[in-house]
């Protein structure tokens, strides 16, 4: 029997349908003139890099089935499984680390490969340190390092390097790594996501200084994660392991975001889009007799159109996908449930807990549990905002933060912000505070701003990145997992503690002991009030 995605390998088709094979769902192509004019003459040389951290998920099915199309469009394809990286991006993966998740990511994305029918003998897998470490290749980061600047470099890792106030110098070569991949690869094109489009234009701008050709660069969509934006190894809830039990995966899909008709930020659509109709061109949406049976789809505008109709329910959609990716999952399941193998991802991911275990302390003294996590911030939306009837320096907003109701929030802005500057924009609400009673009115949460130091005071509502949802969560850097208190208890003054790290960085991001305050679309920040305060 003929493995699913076997059909990817028929032989290679001619230079007008491997363009299409090789674009198709790619939001950007860069040097699409070289791309056809290579197609014309020979077959393409690609390479995709993985950097080894964090436990590759299922959004890495997308570059997966990417893969399986450059194959079928004849393609020479380099797998990199870029170490060294993983090491210099702020040590994600630390030295003593840095084999056995190498190892890992090896396995794992070869499993996965294999479970879509890509077969393996047509790839070529190589490790950054197999020539990373060679005398060509360091003089060669010399030389690079003599013609970049340092804002060209910082500028360049912006979306891929872990950004902090104070950069290691290996963030910076980051970028430049990765531009001489290309030439040490002997590659005709570099294919990865969008969040790496200003490497892949660093490249383009620095590898002709050293003498060696511009490539073509290939860019994927950010898929959105299941909680509607980017899928993240450091999020729980916005990802779904290779290795999940399949009772997570129905637990996680069930919680995902995939409102009735909303096509916008749909994790659940975008990997049917990106993963399942490239695998196998049809989607199956499975459901009961009552509602219609089951209905096969072989164009995906066709379902998103269903979908955004409501013609498609998403409770019927989820299902579908679940029965579908434990399909894509199983054989990696299978293959992770061997004893070395399970030894390797507990070496590799070791658990936090078992390996720095708790000190002890006195029934009363809890201090390494005051932690971020604790504080349950959220995208607030503003409803309305009218003065409070017994303050003049008071407003009494209405915050829309994805409850059935908005709540009611008094906040002393009068005198910093106008009333139209706050009405339907989105803040940044605590919302774990005991309520209280100010002035008369219950205040059910807290406004989150920025304060400049000294006088004249300045006090600016911090802003969310662009397109965040009201409800969606604010989480520091790094304290992504934890679960916030029902309900922060003011004898223990645990919001007052975390408050006295926070602080506004010198390019306005709000921080947390130099942790970047997050959303799931990126940083929160304000608009001028570097080096202020935050209350």
């Amino acid at each position: 029997m003929q493995p699913e995605g076997a059909a990817a390998m028929e032989p290679a088709p001619g230079p007008q349908e491997k363009y299409h094979l090789i674009t198709r769902n790619l939001q950007e192509v860069l040097g699409e003139d070289k791309l056809m004019g290579i197609l014309k003459e020979r077959e393409l040389k690609i390479y995709w890099g993985t950097a080894t951290t964090g436990k590759p998920h299922v959004a890495y099915f997308v570059p997966m089935s990417k893969i399986a199309d450059f194959l079928k469009a004849g393609c020479e394809v380099t797998i990199l499984f870029a170490d060294l990286h993983a090491y210099l991006d702020n040590m994600k993966a630390p030295w003593e680390l840095l084999e056995l998740r190498t190892r890992y990511y090896e396995n794992v994305i070869k499993a996965m490969l294999e479970s879509i029918g890509v077969p393996l003998e047509k790839l070529k897998f190589v490790r950054g340190t197999d020539y990373q470490l060679s005398k060509e290749y360091t003089l060669d980061v010399y030389r690079l390092s003599s013609v970049v600047t340092q804002h060209d470099a910082k500028k360049a890792g912006a979306e891929v390097v872990k950004q902090v106030e104070h950069p290691l110098l290996s963030g910076l070569l980051y970028p430049g790594l990765q531009a001489l991949d290309e030439e040490y690869l002997k590659v005709d094109a570099q294919f990865g996501g969008v969040d790496q489009r200003k490497i892949f234009t660093f490249a383009e701008k620095y590898l002709p200084s050293l003498g060696y050709a511009k490539r073509v660069h290939l860019m994927n969509p950010m898929v959105p994660g299941l909680t509607g934006s980017k899928m993240s190894s450091s999020e729980e809830d916005s990802k779904i392991d290779l290795l999940d039990r399949k009772e997570d995966v129905k637990k996680k899909l069930k919680k995902a975001f995939c409102e009735p008709g909303n096509v916008e930020n749909n994790g659940v659509l975008s990997f049917i889009k990106h993963v399942l109709f490239p695998l196998k061109s049809e989607f199956v949406v499975l459901r009961e007799e009552k509602w219609g049976g089951n209905k096969t789809y072989t164009a995906y505008e066709a379902l998103e159109k269903d979908f955004a109709e409501q013609v498609v329910h998403p409770g019927d959609l989820k299902n579908s996908v679940e029965v579908a990716l434990n399909k894509l999952l199983d054989p990696i399941r299978e293959k992770f449930n061997n004893p070395e193998l399970k030894k390797l991802t507990n070496a590799a991911y070791p658990n936090p807990s078992k390996a720095k275990p708790a000190e002890k302390g006195t029934k009363n003294s809890e201090p390494e549990n005051v932690v971020p996590s604790r504080l349950d911030i959220r995208v607030g939306k503003v409803i309305s905002v009218e003065k409070h009837p017994d303050a003049d320096s008071l407003y009494v907003e209405k915050i829309d933060v994805g409850e059935p109701e908005p709540r009611t929030v008094v906040s002393g802005l009068v005198q910093f912000v106008p009333k139209e500057q706050l009405q339907d924009r989105l803040v940044v609400l605590l919302c774990n505070l005991k309520p209280q009673k100010m002035r008369g009115v219950e205040s059910q949460g807290m406004v989150l701003c920025a304060s400049s130091v000294g006088e004249p005071r300045q006090v600016e509502p911090l802003d969310p990145p662009a397109g965040c949802c009201a409800g969606e969560r604010v989480y520091v850097e790094g304290y992504e997992s934890g679960e916030p208190d029902d309900e922060l208890k003011p004898k223990k003054k645990v919001f007052e503690k975390l408050q006295a790290d926070f602080c506004i960085s010198e390019d306005c991001v709000a921080q947390w002991q130099q942790r970047n305050f997050l959303t799931k679309l990126g940083r929160v920040s304000c608009k001028s009030l570097k080096g202020g305060s935050i209350g």
